[in-house]
């Protein structure tokens, strides 16, 4: 890995696609940073978003770029619209919804990076059954938990 001496860069429409749990574009990757970040964009439809999980690694900032998403991270609730921001630690379960009634869309940024690898991964090892995508994930450092305790929103 090199050195992070240089501006990472990402123009709108740069970025490499993911089709993996939804539409993801990766912006900047560990690898240009040195791994010390990883930026993504992710497209939810209504009603979606991933299940509890908790990241080993990595803190998580997301702002939300379009749509209104519902947080939950260990036992606090939290609905942002467009121009929120939340940051979580790592280590503490957490999920997102898109709570809204159309498409929305969140950028993320990762610190470390690395994470942002898991979608084109996934996309291209278009595993089988839950098992197979835990074992993936657990390459990165998550976890996926139960859902006990965790409602969507109203």
């Amino acid at each position: 890995m090199t050195s992070f001496t240089y501006a990472a860069i990402s123009a709108q429409g740069d970025g490499r696609v993911a089709i993996a749990f939804g539409h993801h574009l990766i912006r900047i990757t560990a690898a240009e940073t040195a791994g010390r970040l990883g930026v993504l964009e992710a497209t939810v439809p209504a009603g979606e978003g991933p299940p509890l999980h908790v990241h080993e690694r990595e803190d998580e900032l997301f702002r939300v770029l379009s749509g209104r998403f519902g947080f939950w991270a260990a036992d606090e609730f939290v609905e942002l619209e467009e121009g929120g921001v939340i940051a979580l630690p790592r280590g503490i379960p957490h999920r997102f919804q898109n709570v809204g009634t159309s498409e929305g869309k969140l950028l993320v940024v990762l610190t470390p990076g690395g994470f942002e690898g898991f979608f084109p991964l996934i996309e291209a090892r278009q595993p089988q059954g839950f098992g197979e995508i835990a074992a993936i994930a657990a390459e990165f450092g998550l976890t996926f938990l139960p859902q006990s305790g965790v409602e969507a929103a109203a």
